[in-house]
């Protein structure tokens, strides 16, 4: 969505907050830059550890992980 401005596939009642995320998480440079608290940042454990995740809503959260100073693995989960 970020890359190619098609949000077509998202929830459209959480494009907004989808997109002040992932232009965040562009700028980003660490996990702790994510910590703001309507995202909720929380790190993940089991088969995701080393990955973080910040709330879209009840349900849905992006995931990502960092190398270096740049996100990677980006991914919008429904948890429930």
């Amino acid at each position: 969505m970020h890359e190619r401005n098609d949000s077509r596939y998202l929830p459209p009642q959480h494009i907004e907050k989808i997109e002040d995320i992932l232009g965040r998480l562009d700028v980003a440079t660490a996990p702790s830059k994510m910590d703001i608290p309507a995202f909720r940042l929380h790190p993940l454990h089991g088969n995701l550890e080393g990955h973080w995740a910040v709330q879209v809503s009840r349900n849905w959260r992006i995931t990502f992980r960092f190398e270096g100073v740049d996100a990677t693995d980006v991914d919008l989960i429904d948890y429930h």
